[in-house]
């Protein structure tokens, strides 16, 4: 089938949504289908190029205004373009609203990675446009069950929603120890925690550090750079949390492989619905990590079960937060049985492969039902 995926960037662009939209092309141009990937480019010239069997397609960009690329010829390149499927990635305002006004393709999927959140003054102006994008899709794909009942925009929709999680490589994660995680772990003692994301708004970090207040005996490495660095470090100082939290900074796949092992529990203490699934949970779980999360209405708290594969409570709760960490690092028996069971969640449900093959499902439903039409 011909294929065209609608996002705004791509490789070598670093993000979850991007490597989500590179490993699906990927896999589906290697089982034999004509894929394109219609993005903007970072510069304000347009190429194309074959990649890894990829027709990508990247469409001059004149500026970047609330983190959305301005491509004036987006509208023509679509137009050249008529597949079977086209799957958008949102959110992606103009690629959503240019598909529904000029697209060409016999049926849109969409994957609604998350609400548009903290652009509350553009979505006021785009609320009713995106309610026009997602009555016109022909089926919508929410990357959890949490998030259809927690978004005002899918609830009306739930009879064409399908639930596709995201996937990982998990062989990725399945390596012999590392003499490297040994040499972290040296230093630091047990128990470890561990957090791993951009140092951001939403992450809520800051109620991870009040939370060490509360847990004497652990000490917390704290991996990725981000614009609240300075800040956090500052609250670290004030706490007297020195000697307990440390910033790793960014680090390479091997040593983040590293982290993960030399880690007792992983933490992620997010605030927003910004985190609106949280692939770093899978990546975690797949080490055999239990896992901390909040409970967002998102993906976190559906990834991780509560008292299966790690323990979930409420965000911007330090000492709930501190209460739940202490029971797993005082209790070595579950700890284990919670590391076990993430990582089998994650070989069962949350695999590339598992993704990619559900992808195709979806796109099969509305071309079979097509037929029988």
């Amino acid at each position: 089938m011909k294929i065209l995926h609608l996002y705004k960037d791509y490789h070598p662009v670093l993000g979850g949504i991007e490597n989500i939209v590179k490993w699906l092309a990927e896999s589906q141009a290697k089982a034999g289908h004509e894929v394109t990937v219609l993005v903007a480019s970072l510069t304000g010239q347009t190429t194309q190029e074959t990649l890894n069997g990829v027709t990508v397609h990247k469409i001059g960009r004149l500026t970047t205004i609330a983190s959305t690329p301005i491509t004036p010829t987006l509208p023509l390149a679509l137009s050249q373009y008529q597949p079977d499927i086209a799957h958008v990635h949102s959110p992606y305002p103009p690629g959503e609203l240019l598909n529904w006004l000029l697209g060409r393709a016999r049926f849109t999927v969409i994957t609604y990675h998350s609400d548009v959140v903290r652009q509350q003054t553009i979505l006021q102006f785009y609320r009713p446009f995106l309610k026009k994008v997602l009555q016109h899709a022909d089926i919508i794909m929410p990357t959890s069950a949490n998030y259809i009942d927690s978004s005002l925009f899918l609830q009306p929709h739930k009879d064409k929603c399908r639930v596709v999680p995201l996937g990982i490589d998990v062989s990725h994660f399945n390596v012999p120890n590392l003499p490297l995680a040994q040499n972290l772990r040296a230093p630091f003692g047990t128990p470890l925690l561990l957090f791993v994301g951009r140092l951001r708004y939403y992450k809520g970090l800051n109620t991870l550090i009040d939370a060490m207040r509360y847990i004497p005996q652990a000490k917390l490495l704290i991996v990725g750079h981000g614009p609240l660095k300075s800040e956090l470090e500052n609250q670290v100082n004030i706490a007297g949390l020195n000697q307990r939290v440390h910033f790793a900074g960014d680090v390479n796949d091997d040593e983040l492989l590293a982290y993960f092992q030399a880690a007792d529990v992983f933490v992620l203490p997010s605030n927003s619905r910004a985190e609106a699934f949280g692939i770093v949970l899978l990546e975690a779980m797949a080490s055999g990590l239990p896992c901390v999360a909040t409970e967002l209405g998102t993906g976190t708290s559906w990834i991780v079960q509560h008292g299966v594969t790690g323990l979930v409570v409420p965000p911007e709760t330090p000492e709930l937060m501190a209460a739940a960490i202490n029971i797993i690092i005082t209790n070595e028996p579950l700890r284990q049985q919670l590391g076990q069971a993430a990582r089998q969640r994650v070989e069962t449900m949350f695999t590339k492969t598992v993704m990619t093959q559900r992808v195709l499902e979806v796109y099969n439903e509305l071309l079979n039902s097509k037929k029988k039409q």
